[in-house]
């Protein structure tokens, strides 16, 4: 990309829109990663060694999960810095309050920003407790990531941040991916209805599926 596309609100907007479409897409294979923990330890277990391994001979161990976490930092941070530049460029566009009431937005698009402070918190907070284990309840057991996800569901504070996230998650889809079709220009008046509804539907499976291990690890579904 040019720097005159970058500098443009359409290329800025192009940038959220695909770096956006990335994330969504390792979330859906994440939550169904997740889904998992309700087959049991060993399953579950397997699943994370698989990941570690993915790619071998070819690749060495965790290379490629080391690949994927990087196109995920570049995407989160190309995302995050677009959104705030755009934002700084809409404010500095409209230095004085409109002098009638703009329409009321939805929920969603009114907490957008929000969200998005939420969710980059809760990535850090989900790195340092299942990945590094610094901030991890109990003794984190590297290799043993079954347990580990048991440990931080059976306290109240680990089960409040992640569904709390969450919810903001789904907000954050169900206005993000109708939003992203728009700026690359794949939607349509006669396409609005359906990717508005394609949007529903991923924010509520990825909502529920996500929201289920720690309510599983709750009701005792998952011990």
């Amino acid at each position: 990309m040019t720097r005159t596309m970058w500098d443009s609100s359409v290329g800025k907007k192009t940038v959220m829109a695909v770096s956006g479409l990335i994330m969504l897409a390792y979330l859906v294979v994440h939550m169904l990663g997740n889904l998992k923990i309700f087959f049991g330890s060993d399953e579950f277990n397997e699943y994370a060694h698989a990941l570690r391994t993915l790619g071998e001979p070819f690749l060495h161990y965790e290379w490629a999960l080391w690949i994927i976490r990087v196109v995920l930092v570049a995407a989160v941070v190309a995302h995050a810095v677009s959104a705030y530049q755009l934002s700084r460029r809409d404010i500095k566009a409209r230095p004085t309050k409109y002098v009638h009431k703009k329409p009321r937005a939805s929920y969603a698009t009114r907490t957008m920003r929000w969200g998005g402070i939420i969710l980059g918190l809760f990535i850090v907070w989900h790195i340092l407790d299942l990945t590094t284990g610094t901030v991890h309840p109990g003794g984190f057991e590297a290799g043993h990531p079954y347990q580990n996800v048991i440990d931080t569901f059976s306290t109240w504070y680990g089960n409040v941040v992640y569904i709390v996230a969450v919810l903001a998650l789904g907000l954050h889809i169900r206005h993000g991916f109708w939003s992203a079709a728009q700026t690359l220009g794949v939607g349509s008046r006669t396409r609005d209805r359906a990717f508005k509804t394609i949007a529903n539907v991923l924010a509520l499976v990825l909502t529920v599926g996500f929201v289920s291990v720690p309510v599983g690890v709750m009701t005792g579904v998952v011990s």
